[in-house]
């Protein structure tokens, strides 16, 4: 029998989940400010429009986060400016701390000059570590369309970050 999703439902489900949920939307946005403010949307569209019947709620309220943040990339065009690409000395470095923090910081600037839906595919696949099922299943199109925004995202990363930035394997370790 269907029934509708309570609060004690979502307060349940952002409990267990959301860390994980402001993860993806700080990778999405880039920003920790951004990321909480798309989740929130993302809970307030969820919670304005409540369906009934046994569904996924954490996969439902995951698809309008991807939505909300697609939309809000093409309002403001955001895909289509060079963002500088900060290139640090301490990259080339030993494996510390800032050298992690920095590679982190320039790879987020990186995936947000990527179109929306290469963006959110490379998220998804590389950030979340998703199928390709699953990642075909939360942005409603194919696994072909999957596989192929993702060879397009990673093909554009690695053209961005140049031979500076080190070995394009390093985009992709990790995940096959």
């Amino acid at each position: 029998m269907a029934r509708e999703w309570v609060g004690a439902d979502w307060e349940r489900l952002l409990a267990q989940r959301g860390d994980r949920l402001m993860g993806t939307a700080i990778a999405l946005t880039g920003s920790r400010d951004a990321g909480e403010d798309l989740l929130q949307a993302a809970l307030e569209r969820v919670l304005r429009k409540p369906r009934q019947g046994d569904w996924d709620m954490e996969g439902y309220l995951r698809r309008v986060l991807y939505n909300l943040a697609a939309d809000g990339w093409r309002r403001r065009g955001r895909w289509r400016q060079r963002l500088p690409l900060l290139r640090s000395e301490a990259m080339a470095a030993a494996a510390d701390d800032t050298a992690v923090v920095d590679l982190r910081d320039v790879l987020v600037r990186l995936v947000l000059q990527l179109p929306p839906k290469q963006r959110a595919v490379i998220v998804l696949r590389y950030w979340e570590q998703r199928t390709e099922a699953e990642t075909a299943s939360l942005l409603g199109c194919s696994e072909g369309t999957v596989r192929s925004a993702a060879a397009r995202g990673l093909h554009r990363l690695r053209e961005l970050a140049g031979p500076s930035a080190g070995t394009g394997t390093q985009l992709t370790e990790g995940r096959s």
